[in-house]
């Protein structure tokens, strides 16, 4: 599943390619998933340019100069092609546009979700977090850390490989107790977020200049199945739960209460 870094370079070359041009044609080819009919999603967004393209949450977000949005959630399978010479199978929806450019939204699970006009949500994105509502958030959380993090009703972005690695980062034990966690442990956890996520962005950036979908694994420390040591030479641990696997160290510091 792509996380946030990867959306982030995703936003940043779709609005680099198609930035300004005008959307000639949608084609809806997996209707399940849109919130409106597929004819009001034609009407909507044919012929109008996209004026700006960005990454909310775990959702990429297509802005246009109707001031219409199209958010597109990949879910676990989805992938985001161009339209080029080979066929684009497993389409969820295609978009054409006037230059002979164009997109699609796939997914072989048909589980990838568009958006037409998708609601505001006031929950803070991990890369705009304020540090005094997220003091307030753990302080009144009894969940472990790994779990708030990736609680997108709490923080929006965060998925399980890099809670993995923020915490790692951080020296905080993915199973510590949220409110548990000192005040100077919450601090330096808020900068080591924002410093992982953003820098594993810039990472992927230089490795993927152009690209529309993929993701990169060569830059991850902890979170990574090949991987037996941390970079400071500890044992990489493996707690698995379901289908979920989180990946840890003894130097991070266990905080309950």
């Amino acid at each position: 599943m792509p996380e946030l870094p990867d959306l982030e370079v995703f936003a940043k070359n779709l609005q680099k390619r198609f930035k300004n041009k005008i959307l000639e044609t949608v084609e809806v080819k997996v209707a399940k998933k849109l919130n409106v009919p597929g004819k009001e999603l034609k009407h909507v967004l044919e012929g109008h340019q996209l004026k700006s393209v960005s990454r909310v949450g775990k959702t990429l977000q297509l802005h246009f100069d109707n001031d219409a949005i199209l958010g597109m959630h990949l879910m676990l399978h989805g992938e985001l092609k161009a339209l080029e010479e080979e066929e684009v199978k497993f389409q969820i929806v295609s978009f054409h546009f006037k230059d002979g450019d164009g997109f699609a939204l796939t997914d072989f699970q048909k589980a990838a979700t568009p958006t037409l006009n998708p609601e505001y949500s006031d929950v803070p994105d991990a890369l705009s977090l304020n540090p005094a509502h997220f003091k307030d958030l753990l302080a009144k959380k009894k969940v472990q850390i790994k779990t708030l993090l990736m609680d997108q009703h709490s923080i929006r972005g965060i998925g399980n490989t890099y809670a993995d690695e923020i915490l790692w980062e951080a020296k905080i034990s993915p199973f510590s107790i949220a409110k548990a966690i000192p005040e100077a442990g919450v601090e330096k956890l808020l900068k080591t977020i924002i410093h992982v996520l953003s820098k594993e962005s810039a990472d992927i950036a230089r490795k993927l200049p152009d690209a529309l979908n993929g993701e990169v694994k060569d830059f991850l420390r902890i979170h990574h199945p090949d991987l037996k040591q941390s970079p400071t030479g500890a044992v990489i641990q493996i707690e698995k739960k379901g289908a979920r696997k989180t990946y840890y160290t003894d130097e991070q510091i266990l905080y309950t209460l």
